[in-house]
């Protein structure tokens, strides 16, 4: 940390991304009235190729990788991710400094402007056309609407809205916290219950990225963390981690707080077709997050052996 009490900030450039990260400056700024901060924006590969699906760039950590490179060459503070995109195994010598309260973690369906608003999914046309490029979003669409025409779709969300209006498609699959954060809630037609259409891992969250020997940025930080998200999140990623030896397949966990004592965690793994659904649920000590998930994530490969063996 140089002595004017500088933390520069490692983001992508896309204007989530730069939301998120001003928003983490904002706070650090409210906490440690003192430091001032500085954004460094990275362009990853796959900000750089939008055509080619995310599996081509390896999948894991596409998002990430290029702006973990600039905290751990020196360049940044800190690195701030949507929780979602962040590998559970993290680079060597780093660490999550904070997790800040969670925004709401629904998926939700977009539609284009001026169409009719769709009140649930059975009031989409039969064979819709509907963009996502999650395989979980995928997934758990065809397995409730197996006419559905599922379409590929990459770019920051102000540019695959624009395709949506363009007439690419007749709805999408989003984030409700990306399109609350830029302030686009107008364009949410449908909020899908985390109870039935499981969010993905971390989906809601930030993760807030340093090197574990910097204890100057840590200590700006640790005002900024959220005890019960934190605990969340450990459950959900854990499921994740235990699953990731032999998992590439649709996951979707949804943890959260029951009363102040007990986490509840819900969790579905899907083929890619959506035709095979398992569902998991969970409950246990909100001290021990990491518990729950490990047992969310073993009945998991018990009862679906065919995708995780």
């Amino acid at each position: 940390m140089s002595q004017d009490h500088t933390v520069k900030i490692a983001t992508r450039g896309s204007a989530l991304a730069l939301w998120q990260a001003n928003h983490v400056a904002a706070e650090i700024k409210r906490h440690s009235p003192d430091c001032e901060t500085e954004l460094v924006i990275v362009k990853t590969t796959g900000d750089q190729d939008q055509t080619s699906r995310l599996e081509s760039f390896g999948g894991v950590g596409v998002f990430t990788r290029e702006v973990q490179k600039a905290v751990m060459d020196g360049r940044a503070n800190l690195a701030v991710h949507s929780l979602k995109d962040l590998p559970t195994q993290l680079e060597p010598g780093m660490t999550l400094g904070a997790i800040p309260p969670r925004a709401p973690r629904a998926d939700v369906l977009a539609i284009a402007k001026g169409a009719e608003p769709i009140q649930s999914l059975d009031d989409l046309p039969p064979n819709a056309r509907v963009a996502t490029g999650s395989p979980r979003r995928r997934a758990q669409l065809l397995h409730v609407r197996p006419d559905i025409e599922l379409l590929e779709v990459r770019g920051n969300v102000g540019t695959r809205l624009q395709k949506m209006d363009d007439g690419l498609c007749d709805a999408m699959l989003l984030a409700e916290a990306g399109l609350t954060r830029l302030g686009l809630n107008e364009r949410i037609s449908l909020v899908l219950d985390p109870a039935s259409f499981l969010p993905a891992v971390g989906q809601g969250a930030l993760g807030i990225e340093c090197r574990e020997d910097d204890t100057a940025t840590l200590t700006y930080l640790k005002p900024l963390g959220d005890e019960r998200t934190v605990a969340e999140t450990t459950a959900e990623r854990t499921v994740l981690s235990e699953l990731r030896a032999g998992c590439h397949a649709p996951l979707g966990v949804w943890a959260r707080f029951n009363g102040d004592a007990e986490i509840c965690v819900d969790a579905v793994l899907l083929t890619l077709d959506g035709t095979v659904r398992t569902h998991v649920s969970e409950k246990g000590d909100a001290s021990d997050p990491a518990a729950i998930g490990i047992e969310v994530a073993n009945q998991l490969k018990a009862a679906h052996d065919d995708i995780v063996g």
